[in-house]
């Protein structure tokens, strides 16, 4: 077991983990930061938010993911913005499958903020997808706060 701890736990592999799950937060925020109303109209499709609460999460959300991601492509602040990516990778991961048991089809809003034009069927499956990408992007998340050196790439900030 102690080897696949030390591999798990290798700055090369966290480093990895780090600036794709940052990589990846970058990409999903910047639709969402260029069509709020859009983000906004995805958001209210999960029938899960209060109506006053919706605005504000369509602003806020994106720029959340958008710093964090990007404070963990850089190593900065490693351990806070994991933490937080994490928080929204479950939250994520929650929503989408409260309405999957309800077997009411939403568009994720994730990378892309439009409305497919496909069928109940195939918009369950997607959502089937997402939580699985969902769960591989949290296991990236996982790997980076167990990294017990607190910092991934050579030359971010110290974490505490």
């Amino acid at each position: 077991m102690k080897p696949l701890k030390a591999f798990l736990c290798h700055p090369w592999l966290t480093q990895r983990a780090q600036f794709l799950l940052g990589g990846l937060f970058i990409l999903a925020a910047w639709p969402k930061l260029m069509d709020p109303p859009g983000f906004a109209k995805a958001l209210w499709a999960y029938s899960l938010f209060p109506a006053w609460s919706i605005l504000p999460l369509a602003l806020v959300l994106p720029w959340l993911e958008l710093v964090c991601g990007a404070m963990l492509a850089l190593g900065l602040w490693v351990k806070a913005a994991t933490a937080w990516l994490g928080l929204l990778l479950l939250g994520f991961t929650l929503a989408l499958s409260i309405n999957l048991a309800r077997r009411h089809p939403v568009d994720c809003g994730c990378f892309n903020v439009g409305i497919s034009p496909s069928s109940t069927e195939e918009r369950l499956r997607d959502m089937r997808l997402a939580i699985l990408r969902d769960l591989g992007m949290l296991a990236l998340a996982a790997l980076i706060l167990a990294n017990p050196g607190g910092k991934a790439i050579p030359g971010g900030r110290q974490q505490g």
